[in-house]
């Protein structure tokens, strides 16, 4: 008789509404994994430069950057199966307005569907750690963030498979621009899991409707700073590279849509399982190993990566690339559910959905900031390798402060000041 896994068992035992949002979630992340992999690769073959790409791209993070903090506050102590509706409508539905604009070629759209795209990924990724929070047992807490995490492994899975299929199959009819669309219709399905699930939502706090910096305002910022200043650096470091990752391999190593899908499908087959790994991990050696650890070979394997351009030339270049970046993901992303339990409970309840706000705000502020930076550099033809190393280095300086924040984490939970 066929067994599941053991580690499986830490999610069977998650809450039905939390598993639902969580689907909606998946549908969501399919879409943006789709969108992360094709949409560079689409725009190069509508005649758009690299550092007109990067720019384009800055602007849907530049919708998340608006939207964050303001949402954060409107959230505190409110229900939130409305805004998982709401995003659930709106990133598929803004991803076929980007894919029309960019068609056309009406740039007023293409800026305003990219802005409104990003923003509408807000009403998922904001609200969803702090509802898992407040709706699972304490038990299902990490695996609930954990199994969240892996939407965004699981929706690259299915795009990077279907990709390769899809491409097989007719590469003209099913080009970048059809299997965008394609995605995107596809993505409209999470409505469907929100739809037939009844949601009791627990309710701990009063809604803050006092000003996003007032005075009246119980939000601890030093704290909240403190928290965050790792996720800054890593996501600085985040924004240089991750965007532009299909254009390395395609510009470099010259892989097609088709052979990147496979490699990102495998890539998030291991990051699922990774992930999916962490209440186990966290259970059996802690934060302090299990962060700095698997980050720090992380930052080996993107420094292995980004040097096979200076010897791309010869044909093992494509496989050790290839290998390093299927070691780097996993290893990087495991670390994401870890560090954002981490990062909740040191800051406390009361300071939750502000923190988780903050979180995207900074996420894809840096990101804004990043695809301007990438833009430029690659304006005056900086190789991708200089850009991939610098990676390296904010996440080697990032993975410090982590360390000094689980230090402090540690005594904290010592001195009674983390919530159980």
């Amino acid at each position: 008789m066929l067994k599941w896994p053991a580690f499986i068992n830490d999610y069977r035992k998650l809450e039905p509404q939390i598993l639902s949002v969580i689907i909606a979630e998946f549908f969501i992340q399919m879409v943006n994994a789709t969108f992360m992999n094709i949409l560079p690769l689409y725009m190069t073959r509508e005649g758009y430069s690299d550092e007109q790409i990067a720019l384009f791209i800055m602007f849907r993070f530049l919708g998340v950057f608006i939207l964050a903090i303001p949402l954060g506050k409107l959230i505190k102590g409110r229900p939130l199966a409305m805004y998982f509706y709401l995003s659930s409508v709106c990133v598929p539905l803004f991803g076929l307005l980007i894919i029309l604009a960019f068609s056309l070629k009406l740039k007023w759209l293409m800026y305003s569907s990219l802005l409104l795209w990003g923003a509408s990924f807000t009403f998922m990724q904001i609200p969803i750690s702090p509802f898992i929070l407040r709706n699972a047992s304490k038990e299902n807490q990490t695996a609930g963030i954990a199994l969240s995490y892996s939407t965004w492994s699981f929706g690259g899975i299915l795009s990077g498979v279907l990709i390769f299929i899809l491409d097989r199959i007719d590469a003209e009819l099913f080009n970048e621009r059809n299997i965008l669309i394609i995605f995107c219709v596809m993505g409209f399905a999470g409505i469907f899991f929100l739809l037939r699930t009844r949601f009791n939502e627990a309710l701990q706090e009063e809604p803050d409707k006092s000003g996003v910096f007032s005075e009246k305002t119980s939000v601890d910022w030093m704290l909240i700073g403190k928290a965050l200043i790792p996720t800054l650096i890593i996501a600085t470091g985040a924004g240089l590279t991750i965007p532009f990752i299909s254009l390395f391999f395609e510009k470099v190593h010259h892989l097609n849509k088709g052979g990147f899908s496979v490699i990102s499908a495998i890539a998030a087959v291991l990051v699922a399982w990774a992930a999916m790994l962490v209440p186990r991990i966290k259970q059996e050696i802690g934060y302090k190993i299990a962060i700095p650890t698997t980050q720090s070979l992380a930052v080996i394997s993107l420094v292995a990566l980004a040097t096979t351009q200076l010897y791309n030339q010869y044909s093992i270049a494509l496989y050790i690339a290839i290998l390093c970046y299927l070691l780097r993901q996993p290893l990087m992303n495991m670390a994401g559910p870890m560090t954002t339990e981490l990062v909740l409970k040191y800051v406390g309840r009361s300071n939750q959905e502000i923190t988780s706000a903050l979180t995207s705000a900074i996420w894809s502020g840096s990101w804004v900031l990043s695809g301007y930076l990438v833009s430029l550099m690659l304006g005056v033809n900086l190789p991708f390798v200089s850009i991939f190393l610098i990676t390296a280095a904010l996440y080697a300086f990032g993975v410090f402060m982590y360390y000094l924040l689980i230090v402090d984490y540690n005594k904290r939970e010592k001195e009674g000041k983390i919530e159980s």
